[in-house]
């Protein structure tokens, strides 16, 4: 019998995960992939948010609010990859201007303080952002937005959760749940779980658990944005996460560095039918690299490495669901942007909900909130790894475009959670993300796979199941006879 059954392996369920590894309580994450981060965790913006954008008065504004200020101590303490750039929304015309001014006004209403943000003009926001368009007027310049790697971040939390005492069963999607008395009996594709409380955090599937129970008063609309990704260095263009001037649809399509050096434009929004179609069109792609150029004029479309997309569960309320639905069932839905920001102060008020509800919460003495980084970061010269891709030990590297080593790949396939796929190894490692998506080194990881799991080479996959289409390399020819400028 466990005390609380966690249904999605997200940031989300990820981050309640964490924070309820730190009492004594008998925890399972039950996810139906065979990987955490799988879902819209793995592909999103990776945007910290700065709490400007969310009406005031609403669950988002508030948990946005509070979530971007437990960055900095999460990633010091977990090691996922988190730096403060600030971001500008850029504004071309008056109507914008207006918009922007009522931004800031929001901002106010929602905490944000007077030195943390303002309204800035064409000549300021050119000496910050010498690249984008000189047809700027006007921004909103908010300083404590930040970048992080969500899926690093999901996986890091989930890491941690495992070594202070939480249990993980991947490929256990739940079919259906029955209600006994002051229990559940959670029945999935591979058993059956009992447990006192649940905790729906199943993502755009979250209306589909809650159906199980009887609580039919929302649902999700799947929207699919995608994205397209520039090569590592790229993101040095710009220094800051600019964005334009948000309409109903949503934030915009964004100009971003990466945590890690790349550059990426996006995403739109299209609503969707289909919760499971991560795939992206070329129609859609240029939309997204024409928009963007209204920001950043000389975007260099020969640096474009990779596409992909994600689905956000847009739920029908308009905000975040978060609440005790039914006596020791908490429906945590409708996550959307900017969810991953908030998703540490989501955990923390789920934890209040669950203590309200009669959970008896005894804090541990020993929780450890330390999880050290699988990836190191090298200065290494091309030909250091040249050098480097035959020895023959751990030093070796599999990876030459991220320069990712043998024992970086070990650490990765030994640690909390169970991984044997490339995908899992290039969500913690960063091998296939560079210039040859994985056209180099796919067969050195199998290899690597191979001997740490002793799995026969053609018996590894190269994506996790329900993890949606690895993205594939873009030629520039794919962009050709679009009427988009080539730098």
């Amino acid at each position: 019998m466990y005390d609380v059954t966690i249904i999605g392996a997200g940031v989300v369920g990820a981050a309640i995960a964490r924070e309820l590894s730190r009492y004594n309580l008998k925890i399972l994450i039950l996810e139906k992939s065979d990987d955490v981060s799988n879902g819209a965790s793995k592909a999103n913006s990776g945007i910290v948010h700065g709490g400007y954008a969310s009406k005031h008065g609403t669950l988002k504004a508030r948990l946005c609010f509070e979530g971007n200020r437990m960055y900095k101590q999460l990633n010091d303490e977990l090691n996922f990859g988190y730096k403060k750039t600030g971001s500008l929304v850029l504004g071309f015309n008056k109507e914008d201007e207006f918009n922007i001014n009522n931004l800031y006004e929001n901002a106010l209403k929602n905490g944000v303080k007077e030195e943390e943000i303002e309204i800035i003009y064409k000549e300021k926001i050119l000496e910050l952002e010498p690249n984008v368009s000189t047809n700027v007027k006007v921004a909103l310049y908010a300083k404590d937005v930040g970048i992080t790697s969500p899926y690093e971040m999901t996986i890091a939390l989930v890491e941690s959760a495992i070594k202070n005492g939480v249990e993980l069963k991947l490929e256990n999607e739940v079919i259906s749940i029955g209600e006994f008395g002051d229990y559940y009996n959670i029945i999935t594709n591979n058993s059956s779980y009992k447990t006192k409380y649940i905790i729906n955090a199943a993502g755009v599937y979250s209306d589909k658990i809650s159906y199980m129970m009887g609580i039919l008063n929302f649902y999700i609309k799947p929207r699919k944005g995608q994205y397209i990704i520039f090569h590592k260095g790229y993101g040095n263009i710009i220094n800051r996460v600019i964005f334009q001037t948000p309409t109903k649809k949503g934030k915009g399509i964004l100009v971003t560095p990466t945590f890690h050096g790349n550059l990426m434009i996006g995403p739109n929004a299209d609503e969707n039918s289909d919760k499971d179609d991560t795939s992206t069109d070329i129609e859609t792609l240029k939309y997204i690299i024409k928009t963007a150029k209204k920001s950043v004029p000389d975007i260099d479309l020969r640096k474009v490495l990779t596409s992909f997309s994600g689905i956000r569960p847009t739920p029908s309320t308009g905000d975040f669901i978060i609440e005790e639905s039914k006596e020791r069932f908490i429906n945590v839905a409708g996550i959307e942007s900017p969810g991953l920001t908030s998703s540490p102060a989501i955990a923390k008020m789920v934890v209040n909900i669950l203590k309200k509800s009669g959970l008896k919460l005894i804090k541990k003495s020993d929780f450890d909130p330390y999880r050290p980084p699988i990836i190191i970061k090298k200065n290494l010269t091309y030909k250091e790894v040249n050098k480097m891709l035959n020895l023959n030990n751990n030093d070796q590297i599999i990876c030459r475009c991220e320069m990712v080593s043998k024992k970086e790949i070990i650490d990765a396939l030994t640690r909390e959670i169970p991984i044997k796929s490339i995908d899992a190894v290039k969500k913690r490692t960063r091998a296939t993300m560079g210039f040859c998506q994985g056209e180099f080194c796919i067969p050195r990881i199998k290899k690597v796979i191979s001997e740490v799991l002793n799995i026969p080479e053609n018996k590894i996959p190269e994506k996790s199941k329900g993890s949606g289409i690895i993205p594939k390399k873009v030629n520039l020819n794919y962009f050709k006879n679009l009427g988009i400028k080539e730098n």
